[in-house]
């Protein structure tokens, strides 16, 4: 297979499959589009399908999807869970289309330079929001957290959250990539990247996106991490657009602006849920049609401005919706992942290009788990879509460089 620099007529699924990894940062429509167009080109140019796996435990999951809508019903309310599954086609095309590590770099600058742009856009709308809170003279706090930055994405959680797995990725080729000759341009793209999340205010992704980057900074320059407390303590004592009041909010939470304690409502309500349906759940799409009817006893009735659409948490929300075998069926496919790109770090010759890929691969599992446990983010299909294609890099970057990651590729990718 020809490199990224010699088109033929055999890189056209690598180029369709990458082209649609990195079209969630701008539309899921054009993501829909494009992954079917790398679906046909790989059947009509007959090439081999590599399927990773953890392909027998997302398998588990779907089929347990299919029972937990057979055995609740509503058959039309839960087609569009059924209909997401075509969103979890673009880990197989990703992983059966890529060929070589300049083909992942390739989908890496893309991811940098459409989040690079969409963090332009974003903190454009910063300022504008800024601006409209001073000249309306409102607290600028209570304004803008109900109401913050998207980006190209129509909600700051999407927005965050991609972000988040965008900038981890170039965390992991500053730090790992044997090839400098790309790093100051993506240095500059992770820098504008970094201040757009920043400015998100989203906590949980905060969060996450911190226990992501510790992960790669230890297996980069450890010491480094002694500077991450200092780095915290100037942003709250400094609070600049009160970012520091929004560090502090989970301790110093502003009554009904911050939702703290919604989402501990929400985990009462799902576990009501999961005690009473623990093998099918409620059904696909019935958690926010039902919500309500499983308030724990004694709670205060809900407010009309609260959020009942979701349990705004990956592991309750599977488990209420679809039951507990569902739940721990996707938990064991992402968990099958971390194990096959651990154990291929492990077996790597030093120096090898993979690295980064393989890093930026479990830095953005490890964070999407963590930010799970705050949003149902696997099912927007933008981050969903973006998160396997990041697995799919991985796994395509499993075949490639020395013989012996061939034969690790053998052992963990079968064709």
């Amino acid at each position: 297979m020809a490199s990224w620099k010699s088109f033929e007529r055999d890189d056209i699924p690598a180029w369709l499959a990458g082209a649609a990894a990195v079209s969630p940062l701008v539309s899921v429509a054009a993501t829909e589009i494009l992954m079917g167009a790398a679906l046909v080109a790989l059947i009509v140019l007959r090439r081999r399908w590599r399927v990773p796996g953890l392909w027998l435990p997302l398998a588990i999951f779907m089929l347990l999807t299919l029972t937990s809508l057979v055995a609740n019903g509503h058959f039309r309310e839960g087609l569009p869970q059924i209909k997401k599954f075509y969103v979890y086609l673009m880990l197989f095309l990703v992983t059966s289309a890529i060929d070589n590590v300049r083909q992942i770099r390739a989908i890496a600058s893309g991811w940098a330079i459409a989040a690079a742009l969409s963090s332009a856009w974003a903190l454009n709308q910063f300022y504008n929001k800024y601006e409209d809170a001073r000249d309306a003279h409102q607290d600028f706090y209570s304004a803008y957290v109900a109401d913050r930055i998207t980006g190209f994405m129509d909600h700051w959680m999407t927005f965050s959250n991609q972000m988040m797995m965008a900038l981890l990725i170039v965390g992991a080729i500053v730090f790992f990539s044997v090839d400098r000759r790309w790093i100051a341009w993506t240095v500059g793209a992770g820098a504008l990247i970094s201040v757009a999340l920043i400015a998100a205010e989203t906590r949980s992704v905060w969060l996450a996106t911190a226990i992501g980057g510790v992960y790669l900074i230890w297996f980069w320059k450890r010491w480094v991490l002694l500077a991450v407390p200092a780095v915290i303590a100037i942003a709250v004592l400094a609070n600049p657009f009160e970012i520091g009041d929004r560090i502090l909010s989970p301790l110093r939470p502003r009554g009904d602006v911050d939702s703290s304690a919604h989402r501990a409502m929400l985990r009462r309500i799902g576990w009501e849920m999961i005690k009473a349906h623990p093998w099918w759940g409620v059904g696909p799409e019935q958690v926010w049609r039902q919500a309500k009817d499983y308030m724990p006893p004694g709670a205060p009735a809900p407010r009309t401005s609260e959020y009942y659409g979701h349990l705004e948490n990956d592991y309750i929300q599977y488990a209420a919706e679809r039951g507990v075998p569902a739940m721990l069926a996707l938990m064991g496919a992402i968990a099958w992942a971390l194990l096959d790109f651990g154990r291929a770090l492990f077996r790597l010759r030093p120096g090898a290009e993979q690295k980064w890929v393989l890093h930026g691969a479990v830095a953005v599992i490890v964070a999407t788990l963590v930010a799970g446990w705050f949003s149902w983010n696997l099912n927007t299909s933008t981050v969903l879509a973006m998160f396997l294609a990041v697995i799919g890099c991985g796994y395509a970057s499993l075949k490639l460089g020395t013989k012996d990651a061939a034969k690790e590729a053998g052992d963990l990718c079968k064709d």
